[in-house]
């Protein structure tokens, strides 16, 4: 005998039929943001010291995989990127630095503030130092803002391939910071000791104030080659902060820049403009597509820059496609407006229509980056775009909006049964993430469906959207009701 389930009946509710903000559903082991760590705050761990000493390689071994960037010359990491690592049963956050000279002028001063952030928000810090070369004066430098600190710092000394090598590290005592612990990036060597040493100063979790530290709001201009993400940049700082030329490309790093924009900072990031997939392209042109790569994920939101003068390209949704990926908040601005006349008007609505059609719910600004038109409405586009990417939903408040809509729309059978809907919850935010706990699977359309109506509701509008489903079987039902 089929079971008889109605659309009013999808969601199991306490017995007043309403929802309240206490009701307390267990989310288990489900993995809602897919990186296996879930939502809760996890320890910071930061790996800093000068250029060129291996802290990327370093950042690469306790991942246990290849996600910073390296390369055999000083300056590849400007931006502080986190990862999520784990080690012994323990979850962290790792956290990359660029090389840290107290003396830095011009972008490397930039990166040293970069690094100096990354330091005073960790729980435990990793100051590498090239063993091969021993204790520099920039080394003792950072030594001696180090002991000034009160968070743990762990030496680690690098590039010791050999016992002999390891042997010549009692050297590093001089830098004050107790006993160095020799180890080989590259190789793997003393690795795990390292971590062992780690795990014994780090905390279970984030020290009280560091996980909810304010600062500028990160956002990434990013775009195809010469649509104007440097021209922008320039605009919006008042100066010659990106050098700007007629030639695509001529961006290849990352630039940072604090802009105060009414009464409030930002920091922009320019990037290099993406000319085709990272598996095609060689060279310094591979590198600058990792870091804008790496400069996307650090952002909050991110603005897409578009050439409004002309068609809309396969690099353009390309683009468009690693951002929605992200997760990131999204902003498209239409780029040199002051070049479009009436006919290129209503042809770009016919592209934007067809070409953008996934997502409907990204703002839109068009701006002349060099006549500075509009470019003042990118600041309430990126605050709206924000406040939707931190939005949380109470579970109550869901739950009876779901059970409307369901009433209203139940979800399409499958197999000749209806999947019923038991409850549903926000597991996270940056971006909006909810997990629907179901009897059966829901259809994709019927998902995107969700998705439109929540987004109606709840005015997600310029964030994405994640709606993931755990489909409960008939034996966890079972210890469900016991």
């Amino acid at each position: 005998m089929s079971e008889n389930i109605t659309g009013a009946d999808d969601l199991a509710l306490p017995g007043d039929g309403t929802w309240s903000d206490e009701t307390d559903w267990e989310l288990g082991d489900f993995d809602v943001d897919g990186d296996g760590a879930g939502s809760v705050p996890m320890p910071v761990l930061a790996i800093v010291g000068r250029p060129n000493v291996g802290k990327s390689t370093l950042v690469n071994r306790i991942l246990g995989r290849r996600e910073a960037v390296v390369e055999d010359i000083p300056g590849v990491t400007r931006d502080r990127v986190s990862y999520a690592a784990s080690w012994s049963g323990r979850r962290f956050t790792v956290v990359d630095t660029g090389g840290w000279e107290p003396d830095a002028k011009g972008l490397q001063q930039a990166v040293a503030a970069q690094a100096e952030l990354a330091m005073r928000t960790a729980d435990a810090i990793v100051l590498v130092v090239d063993a091969t070369v021993g204790a520099t004066a920039t080394d003792e430098a950072v030594a001696r803002v180090l002991r000034r600190s009160k968070t743990p710092v762990i030496l680690a000394a690098n590039k010791v391939d050999s016992e002999r090598a390891e042997a010549e590290t009692a050297t590093l005592w001089s830098l004050g910071l107790g006993e160095p612990q020799p180890v080989s990036a590259a190789h793997g060597r003393g690795a795990g000791d390292l971590l062992d040493v780690v795990l014994d100063v780090l905390p279970e979790t984030p020290r009280e104030g560091t996980a909810t530290l304010g600062g500028p709001r990160r956002v990434a201009l990013v775009g195809k080659p010469n649509v104007g993400k440097s021209s922008l940049l320039n605009k919006l700082a008042g100066e010659e902060r990106s050098v700007v030329d007629n030639v695509a490309g001529t961006t290849v790093d990352p630039v940072d820049e604090l802009v105060e924009l009414d009464g409030k900072t930002w920091q922009f990031v320019d990037t290099a403009g993406l000319r085709r997939k990272v598996r095609t392209a060689s060279g310094h042109e591979y590198y600058a597509s990792l870091r804008t790569r790496a400069a996307l994920d650090a952002a909050e939101v991110a603005i897409l820059l578009i050439d409004a003068s002309e068609p809309i390209t396969e690099q353009d949704l390309r683009v468009l496609s690693l951002i929605i990926e992200s997760g990131r908040a999204l902003v498209i601005a239409f780029n040199k407006w002051d070049l479009v006349d009436e006919d290129r008007r209503y042809q770009l609505d016919k592209e934007i229509d067809r070409e953008l059609a996934r997502v409907p719910w990204a703002r839109r600004v068009n701006i002349s980056a060099n006549t500075g038109r509009s470019v003042h409405k990118l600041v309430p586009a990126l605050e709206g775009a924000l406040e939707s990417w931190d939005k949380r939903v109470s579970t109550g408040r869901l739950n009876n909006w779901l059970k409307e809509v369901i009433a209203a729309t139940p979800p399409p059978l499958r197999g000749g049964r209806q999947p019923r809907v038991m409850f549903a919850t926000q597991a996270s935010v940056r971006p909006p993430t909810f997990v629907l706990f179901t009897t059966g699977f829901l259809e994709a359309g019927y998902r995107r469906f969700l998705e439109r109506r929540l987004r109606e509701e709840f005015n997600f509008d310029g964030s994405p959207v994640r709606i993931n489903v755990r489909v409960r079987d008939k034996r966890e039902l079972r210890r469900g009701k016991r």
